[in-house]
């Protein structure tokens, strides 16, 4: 990887931007300082709510960090599949109390009003998550002195990243939780994702820019398999977010490593695009028949997720998490960069001396 990333966290250790409230800037703080990179996720807030969290973030660090930004979609032209999948979710808005969301409450994220900020007050690294930013936005903030990552999961996606002119790809493994960072939102790929060595092997010969894997890493032995494999950094998100400066809520943390929640799925059933989640009632009962339409869904659903959260009700939550969650632990989150570092450096001991890099 190129030095001027590399020199910006000691520790190959990236936090994902986790979406709704997770990546709090408690928790980018603890990441950065413990020599890691932290990541906030713009998605879902204002452009005025993320300027004012890098505030309250470099009050708290003035180590790097990066900002998170998704790619607006393109417009979604099936409104009956949407309405259809409304009047299913009728009974839940009825047990909830509440009222579903409106689909049409907006389609860009936001996204030229946060680029205004993150080019006014630039930001150490930006990345982007469902698409390519054009590549005079990459260029505008390379000027601002920003460096920029694109997510990828395919060795595809991957060179239209390197095209477009960032300075590192994201190659994502369909293990990864939460929202598959795909460029085209396609059903008929549905349940085809790329894991994630093969997907890393694929990107490293593909492109020529440097790699960050992401997807169901959760021990120091993982990242030195990506590393192994030819990534120059790995990034994690369900490891984190079982830390006491997550922001996550409480009963997402639990159902973790919670028994009841024994595996994953990628569902389109809270959102409309393709995101990795433990497999709890809702998932169950809505998944099979939700459209493929973000974000008109994703707004469609918002209060009842939220309904479900304030009544302490884990099985109408949004519980994304990847393949590796029941490995999560109950650390502070530099204190888990830390145990990950020397994890990391027993396993390239033990396979540099032939053993088994446990």
């Amino acid at each position: 990887m190129s030095s001027a990333l590399t020199d910006l966290f000691p520790q190959p250790i990236v936090q994902a931007p986790m979406a709704g409230g997770v990546s709090v800037p408690q928790l980018v703080a603890a990441v950065s300082e413990a020599g890691g990179l932290g990541f906030l996720a713009a998605g879902y807030k204002t452009a005025d709510g993320m300027y004012q969290e890098i505030k309250q973030l470099r009050g708290l660090t003035s180590r790097p960090f990066g900002v998170n930004v998704f790619v607006p979609q393109p417009e979604y032209a099936e409104s009956g599949a949407v309405e259809v999948y409304a009047h299913q979710l009728a009974g839940e808005a009825a047990w909830y109390e509440t009222e579903l969301g409106d689909p049409d409450s907006g389609r860009d994220d936001g996204y030229e009003a946060k680029l205004a900020v993150l080019l006014d007050n630039p930001v150490p690294v930006v990345s982007f998550h469902f698409g390519v930013p054009g590549r005079e936005v990459l260029d505008r903030l390379r000027r601002a002195g920003t460096l920029t990552l694109v997510t990828a999961t395919t060795a595809e996606e991957a060179r239209a990243v390197e095209r477009a002119g960032a300075d590192a790809v994201i190659a994502q493994g369909v293990e990864a939780g939460g929202h598959q960072g795909t460029h085209r939102d396609l059903p008929e790929n549905d349940g085809s994702g790329t894991g994630l060595l093969s997907l890393v092997a694929q990107v490293r010969e593909a492109v020529g820019i440097p790699v960050v894997a992401a997807g169901g890493i959760m021990r120091g032995s993982q990242i030195a398999a990506v590393l192994a494999a030819g990534a120059s950094a790995a990034q994690l998100g369900t490891a984190f977010l079982a830390t006491p400066e997550s922001g996550a809520h409480t009963l997402h943390k639990q159902a973790l490593t919670n028994p009841l929640f024994a595996r994953t799925e990628l569902t389109r059933a809270f959102s409309g695009r393709p995101a990795r989640g433990l497999v709890n009632r809702f998932l169950r009962e809505h998944g099979p028949y939700a459209p493929a339409a973000y974000p008109e869904i994703h707004h469609l659903t918002s209060p009842l997720r939220k309904a479900a959260a304030k009544a302490g009700d884990a099985q109408g939550m949004a519980l994304w998490a990847g393949q590796g969650h029941r490995l999560a632990r109950d650390l502070p989150a530099g204190e888990l960069v830390a145990v990950l570092a020397a994890e990391l450096a027993a396993a390239r001991t033990a396979l540099s001396a032939g053993g088994d890099g446990r």
